[in-house]
Protein backbone atom coordinates (compact mmCIF):
# COMPACT_ATOMS: atom_id res chain seq x y z
CA UNK A 1 0.00 0.00 0.00
CA UNK A 2 1.42 3.55 -0.72
CA UNK A 3 1.44 6.82 1.65
CA UNK A 4 -1.66 8.29 -0.26
CA UNK A 5 -5.20 7.30 0.39
CA UNK A 6 -6.42 4.18 -0.61
CA UNK A 7 -9.26 2.75 -1.68
CA UNK A 8 -10.68 -0.05 -0.97
CA UNK A 9 -14.22 -1.48 -2.30
CA UNK A 10 -16.21 -4.22 -1.30
CA UNK A 11 -18.88 -5.91 -2.95
CA UNK A 12 -21.02 -7.99 -0.83
CA UNK A 13 -23.34 -11.23 -1.69
CA UNK A 14 -25.36 -13.23 0.43
CA UNK A 15 -26.61 -15.06 2.46
CA UNK A 16 -24.98 -18.46 1.98
CA UNK A 17 -25.89 -21.61 4.18
CA UNK A 18 -23.73 -24.27 5.29
CA UNK A 19 -25.41 -26.73 2.51
CA UNK A 20 -24.32 -23.85 -0.41
CA UNK A 21 -20.72 -24.74 0.92
CA UNK A 22 -21.29 -28.36 0.27
CA UNK A 23 -22.02 -29.83 4.08
CA UNK A 24 -24.64 -32.97 4.27
CA UNK A 25 -26.78 -33.34 7.55
CA UNK A 26 -26.72 -36.71 7.00
CA UNK A 27 -22.65 -37.38 7.06
CA UNK A 28 -21.98 -34.59 8.87
CA UNK A 29 -19.43 -34.02 5.99
CA UNK A 30 -18.32 -31.42 3.26
CA UNK A 31 -18.38 -32.57 -0.31
CA UNK A 32 -16.13 -30.76 -2.41
CA UNK A 33 -17.75 -30.65 -5.97
CA UNK A 34 -21.28 -28.85 -7.04
CA UNK A 35 -20.89 -26.65 -4.20
CA UNK A 36 -21.14 -22.72 -4.18
CA UNK A 37 -18.43 -20.23 -3.47
CA UNK A 38 -15.85 -22.37 -4.80
CA UNK A 39 -14.48 -20.90 -7.94
CA UNK A 40 -10.53 -20.06 -8.41
CA UNK A 41 -11.00 -17.15 -10.20
CA UNK A 42 -13.85 -15.00 -8.17
CA UNK A 43 -14.41 -16.90 -4.60
CA UNK A 44 -11.67 -15.12 -2.69
CA UNK A 45 -11.63 -11.85 -0.33
CA UNK A 46 -13.63 -11.35 3.21
CA UNK A 47 -16.72 -13.07 4.69
CA UNK A 48 -19.15 -11.63 7.26
CA UNK A 49 -21.05 -14.93 9.78
CA UNK A 50 -24.40 -14.38 11.18
CA UNK A 51 -26.17 -16.20 13.48
CA UNK A 52 -27.04 -16.88 17.10
CA UNK A 53 -25.36 -15.87 20.21
CA UNK A 54 -25.77 -16.54 23.57
CA UNK A 55 -25.35 -12.78 24.99
CA UNK A 56 -26.11 -10.70 21.70
CA UNK A 57 -28.86 -12.58 20.63
CA UNK A 58 -30.29 -14.01 17.50
CA UNK A 59 -28.79 -13.19 13.56
CA UNK A 60 -26.17 -11.13 14.99
CA UNK A 61 -22.55 -10.64 13.03
CA UNK A 62 -20.41 -12.94 14.94
CA UNK A 63 -17.44 -13.04 12.97
CA UNK A 64 -15.39 -11.53 10.17
CA UNK A 65 -12.74 -13.92 8.03
CA UNK A 66 -10.67 -13.69 5.06
CA UNK A 67 -9.70 -16.35 2.06
CA UNK A 68 -7.06 -15.19 0.67
CA UNK A 69 -5.13 -18.47 -0.46
CA UNK A 70 -8.00 -20.27 -0.57
CA UNK A 71 -11.78 -20.30 -1.91
CA UNK A 72 -14.74 -18.78 0.32
CA UNK A 73 -16.28 -22.89 0.72
CA UNK A 74 -13.02 -24.44 1.72
CA UNK A 75 -12.39 -21.79 4.45
CA UNK A 76 -15.42 -22.12 5.77
CA UNK A 77 -15.66 -25.37 5.54
CA UNK A 78 -12.75 -25.39 8.09
CA UNK A 79 -14.38 -23.65 10.89
CA UNK A 80 -16.73 -26.14 12.20
CA UNK A 81 -19.72 -23.64 12.03
CA UNK A 82 -21.72 -26.97 11.73
CA UNK A 83 -21.65 -27.08 15.49
CA UNK A 84 -22.75 -24.08 16.40
CA UNK A 85 -26.00 -24.41 18.65
CA UNK A 86 -28.15 -23.01 15.88
CA UNK A 87 -25.99 -24.22 12.45
CA UNK A 88 -29.06 -24.66 10.65
CA UNK A 89 -29.70 -20.41 10.42
CA UNK A 90 -25.71 -19.94 10.69
CA UNK A 91 -25.44 -17.65 7.66
CA UNK A 92 -22.57 -16.38 5.60
CA UNK A 93 -21.88 -13.07 3.43
CA UNK A 94 -18.59 -13.12 0.94
CA UNK A 95 -16.98 -9.82 -0.05
CA UNK A 96 -15.01 -9.73 -3.19
CA UNK A 97 -12.89 -6.69 -3.19
CA UNK A 98 -12.62 -4.47 -6.34
CA UNK A 99 -10.87 -1.36 -7.02
CA UNK A 100 -10.29 1.69 -9.53
CA UNK A 101 -6.82 0.08 -10.63
CA UNK A 102 -6.90 -3.50 -10.11
CA UNK A 103 -4.08 -4.95 -8.36
CA UNK A 104 -2.20 -7.07 -10.73
CA UNK A 105 -0.25 -9.19 -8.19
CA UNK A 106 -1.52 -11.76 -5.99
CA UNK A 107 0.58 -10.25 -3.36
CA UNK A 108 -1.24 -7.03 -3.65
CA UNK A 109 -4.66 -8.40 -3.69
CA UNK A 110 -3.48 -10.72 -0.48
CA UNK A 111 -2.61 -7.64 1.20
CA UNK A 112 -5.70 -5.93 0.49
CA UNK A 113 -7.69 -9.01 1.87
CA UNK A 114 -5.66 -9.00 4.96
CA UNK A 115 -5.74 -4.78 5.68
CA UNK A 116 -9.82 -5.34 5.21
CA UNK A 117 -10.37 -8.26 7.01
CA UNK A 118 -8.14 -6.47 9.73
CA UNK A 119 -9.73 -3.14 9.56
CA UNK A 120 -13.14 -4.55 9.22
CA UNK A 121 -12.97 -6.39 12.43
CA UNK A 122 -11.54 -3.64 14.56
CA UNK A 123 -14.25 -0.93 13.54
CA UNK A 124 -17.21 -3.68 14.31
CA UNK A 125 -15.86 -6.01 16.96
CA UNK A 126 -17.54 -9.40 16.13
CA UNK A 127 -17.82 -11.82 19.19
CA UNK A 128 -15.98 -14.23 17.98
CA UNK A 129 -13.24 -12.59 16.61
CA UNK A 130 -11.88 -10.91 20.31
CA UNK A 131 -8.57 -12.75 19.88
CA UNK A 132 -8.01 -10.40 16.90
CA UNK A 133 -9.55 -7.49 17.84
CA UNK A 134 -6.89 -7.49 21.24
CA UNK A 135 -4.19 -8.58 18.52
CA UNK A 136 -4.93 -5.46 16.43
CA UNK A 137 -5.41 -3.09 19.25
CA UNK A 138 -2.29 -3.61 20.73
CA UNK A 139 0.43 -3.42 17.98
CA UNK A 140 0.55 0.19 17.15
CA UNK A 141 2.50 -1.00 13.73
CA UNK A 142 -0.76 -2.37 12.68
CA UNK A 143 -2.81 -0.02 13.67
CA UNK A 144 -0.91 2.49 11.40
CA UNK A 145 -1.32 0.56 7.99
CA UNK A 146 -4.75 1.67 8.39
CA UNK A 147 -4.10 5.04 8.52
CA UNK A 148 -4.39 6.21 4.74
CA UNK A 149 -7.02 3.24 4.54
CA UNK A 150 -10.89 3.98 3.10
CA UNK A 151 -13.11 0.52 3.15
CA UNK A 152 -16.79 0.81 1.11
CA UNK A 153 -18.83 -1.69 1.54
CA UNK A 154 -21.38 -2.39 -1.50
CA UNK A 155 -24.37 -4.12 -1.79
CA UNK A 156 -26.06 -6.59 0.89
CA UNK A 157 -23.48 -5.75 3.51
CA UNK A 158 -25.34 -6.35 6.42
CA UNK A 159 -24.22 -5.18 9.70
CA UNK A 160 -21.69 -3.34 8.54
CA UNK A 161 -21.25 0.22 8.17
CA UNK A 162 -21.06 1.56 4.60
CA UNK A 163 -17.90 3.35 4.70
CA UNK A 164 -14.88 2.65 6.96
CA UNK A 165 -11.68 5.42 7.19
CA UNK A 166 -8.16 4.65 8.99
CA UNK A 167 -7.98 7.81 9.65
CA UNK A 168 -10.58 7.81 12.73
CA UNK A 169 -8.33 5.60 14.44
CA UNK A 170 -4.93 6.25 13.72
CA UNK A 171 -4.46 10.36 12.38
CA UNK A 172 -3.06 12.31 15.62
CA UNK A 173 -4.73 15.14 16.68
CA UNK A 174 -1.73 16.48 18.77
CA UNK A 175 -2.89 20.35 18.23
CA UNK A 176 -6.68 19.41 18.90
CA UNK A 177 -7.81 20.47 21.86
CA UNK A 178 -11.45 20.73 21.78
CA UNK A 179 -13.91 22.27 19.49
CA UNK A 180 -14.14 25.23 22.30
CA UNK A 181 -10.69 25.00 23.12
CA UNK A 182 -9.16 26.06 19.89
CA UNK A 183 -7.34 29.22 20.13
CA UNK A 184 -10.16 30.79 17.22
CA UNK A 185 -12.72 29.63 19.14
CA UNK A 186 -11.05 32.15 22.10
CA UNK A 187 -10.01 34.81 19.72
CA UNK A 188 -13.73 34.99 18.52
CA UNK A 189 -14.90 34.76 22.15
CA UNK A 190 -13.02 37.78 23.67
CA UNK A 191 -13.80 39.63 20.66
CA UNK A 192 -17.65 39.34 21.19
CA UNK A 193 -17.02 40.18 24.85
CA UNK A 194 -15.18 43.05 23.82
CA UNK A 195 -17.93 44.84 22.16
CA UNK A 196 -20.45 44.09 24.85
Amino acid sequence: MNTEIENIRIEWDGPYNLMDIGYDEETGKYKTKDISLNDDCKDFGIYQVYGCHPIYGNDVLLYIGEAAKQTFSKRLSQEAWEFNVDHKHIQFYVGRLFSEHQPSSEEIWDKMIDISERMLIFAHEPARNSSNILTITRNKTKLEEFKNIRIFNYDNYRSLMPEISGELWVKRFEDYDGVFNSEEIKNRHKAVHKLE
